[in-house]
Formats: structure tokens, C-alpha cells, sequence
């Protein structure tokens, strides 16, 4: 099973933008996990997250795709596949 990890935070600009984005697919009833760096700072350090917003694709729980600042709903759906 696909998970997304969406590593953010409240202070950052393109985040809040990119936010309905993500809650959109997750909407579609993909499995997206919303993580404040601030809040959740060793989750950010254990995925090596050095700037937001970074999304993290896992299958069972392995890494198989990530990327930072925002994309098209689209392109997001198609990492998906």
C-alpha cells in the first residue's frame, strides 16, 4: 500500500499553498499523513527532511519516491501509479 508523508509548517508560505493540494488527494482517499516539522522534529530528522514542503511516497513503509516544493495535483496522482 502507497502512503504520503507531507512534511511542513506553519510558518512556511509555499506550504499553506500547497496544503488544499495535498488535502485534495487525500480526499481522493489516498493516505496522506500531514507532519509539521516543528511538531514532529524526529520524524523530520529520521526522513532527512532539510526544507518544506517535502512529500515522502512509501510502500510498506520502504521510500520509493520524494520531492520538495509543490507540484500539480497531477503529477502527484501519476507518483501514485
Amino acid at each position: 500500500m502507497k502512503t504520503i508523508k507531507y512534511f511542513s509548517a506553519k510558518w512556511c508560505g509555499p506550504c499553506r499553498n500547497f496544503k488544499p493540494v495535498m488535502e485534495e488527494v487525500a480526499s481522493e482517499g489516498y493516505s496522506v499523513q500531514f507532519i509539521d516539522i516543528d511538531e514532529s522534529g524526529e520524524l523530520a530528522d529520521k526522513y532527512r527532511i532539510t526544507s518544506v514542503p517535502t512529500v515522502v511516497i512509501e510502500v510498506n513503509g520502504t521510500v520509493v519516491d520524494r520531492f520538495t516544493g509543490a507540484i500539480p495535483k497531477s503529477q502527484i496522482l501519476e507518483r501514485m501509479m
